[in-house]
């Protein structure tokens, strides 16, 4: 049932989203200690704003109102990725190749999960990462959780152009 409620939500939000040149990141629908929470995560060149997402946030709330197939009270939550925007789909690796990121494995490859460094490409289901000067090739069905990363010693990098 849940996947289903993501599933509308996401056609919802889509068609939304293309009118207004913005991309749908990730959206999750899920019990927290406040109760439920539908949080959806926006990007678009040039970055989110408190505009954008109030507008969206209207728009999506008016279609889901009238659509009303979820059953139980929520809050319908939001929001721009932020500068450790979550890597989810091969197009996102693409889009960010030459960025900082880092990966958390499902197995371990070569004894260890996480790895901190500059996304070098992605190939056949596979992404490339430096790490400290060695190069590890992760398939993208053995990444749980991927994010750009941040460092502040580093100069700031450029959003890709789309």
């Amino acid at each position: 049932m849940l996947r289903e409620i993501v599933n509308r939500v996401q056609v919802i939000a889509r068609s939304i989203l293309s009118d207004e040149g913005m991309e749908l990141v990730d959206i999750e629908y899920r019990r927290e200690s406040k109760g439920w929470v539908l949080r959806l995560t926006l990007d678009k060149e040039g970055g989110i704003t408190l505009d954008d997402c109030t507008r969206v946030s209207q728009e999506v709330g008016r279609n889901l109102d009238i659509e009303d197939f979820i059953q139980t009270p929520y809050a319908l939550e939001v929001s721009s990725p932020g500068l450790t925007r979550p890597l989810k789909t091969e197009q996102d690796f693409m889009k960010y190749c030459n960025h900082w990121i880092k990966v958390k494995t499902v197995e371990p490859i070569e004894n260890r999960r996480q790895y901190k460094g500059k996304l070098l490409g992605v190939s056949v289901n596979r992404m490339a990462i430096e790490v400290e000067g060695r190069v590890f090739e992760i398939p993208l069905s053995n990444v749980a959780k991927a994010n750009l990363e941040v460092d502040w010693d580093r100069p700031r990098q450029r959003r890709p152009k789309k």
